[in-house]
């Protein structure tokens, strides 16, 4: 999981510069705007999914009256209706492709989807055909920069809280739990005073796949086609990421 990881802060820290931004604030509105229906409360103290979803909007560092405007937006009479959506499909070299949308037109949706797969040299497969090829996980990013413990004694407390497996990169730590110790792990982050830059349940592949370097690079051009998209929230894959192919997009 080092790799998924250390690419993820990658990715973080490149789109913090660059036109992701922007995808990253319409993906937490929308992660915003689902946590208040689905929770049936605009109040982060008594809905946990939107006190998540604040978080990771904190995360990409989208302004607070943004955030408020997001919130009472969803709680309002004339709010977005969203509806959680997921698609699987192979990329090129045999790469299975998890693409998970939130959308108010599934129509729209399922076409554009189908097109960048077919466009790319992929195929979208039917429902259910590669969930077994993915394990669900909780994940959070912490920035340790400022947390007064040392990392022996946060890993502890992390172990406390569930923690599978810790990865570090520099001054970020990312965190897995099992599916469901997610709000155990939640709550001790709270208890720790810590608050994650983000905390998700992602998909993560069983066994992955290594391909060379320009093929790779392939799958990551086809994985940017699916994430520019505005209804796509999320994409995992199979590909094994290797610090070779995580040196030539660190050398662009």
């Amino acid at each position: 999981m080092a790799g998924h990881s250390k690419w993820a802060n990658i990715k973080h820290r490149k789109g913090a510069q660059d036109k992701k931004r922007a995808k990253e604030f319409t993906r937490a509105i929308k992660e915003i705007t689902v946590a208040v229906k689905e929770g049936n409360s605009a109040d982060p103290e008594t809905n946990p999914t939107l006190r998540n979803a604040i978080s990771n909007a904190k995360g990409v560092n989208m302004p607070k009256d943004t955030i408020e405007r997001s919130i009472k937006k969803a709680s309002g009479a004339d709010a977005d209706s969203y509806e959680l959506v997921t698609f699987e499909g192979y990329g090129p070299h045999g790469i299975a492709i998890f693409v998970e949308c939130t959308t108010d037109n599934t129509n729209r949706t399922v076409a554009s989807i189908r097109s960048i797969f077919s466009k790319n040299g992929g195929s979208l497969g039917t429902n259910g055909s590669l969930e077994f090829l993915f394990d669900r996980k909780g994940v959070f990013t912490i920035d340790t920069t400022d947390i007064e413990l040392s990392t022996e004694e946060l890993e502890l407390e992390l172990i406390d809280g569930g923690a599978l497996d810790v990865d570090k990169d520099d001054e970020l730590l990312t965190v897995y739990t099992e599916f469901v110790d997610f709000g155990k792990m939640s709550t001790r982050l709270e208890e720790l005073n810590i608050e994650p830059k983000n905390a998700e349940i992602q998909r993560i592949p069983l066994n992955t796949i290594e391909l060379p370097v320009d093929q790779g690079q392939q799958i990551f051009k086809l994985i940017d086609k699916f994430e520019e998209d505005d209804d796509v929230q999320n994409v995992y894959h199979t590909l094994e990421i290797t610090e070779v192919l995580i040196d030539s997009f660190e050398d662009e």
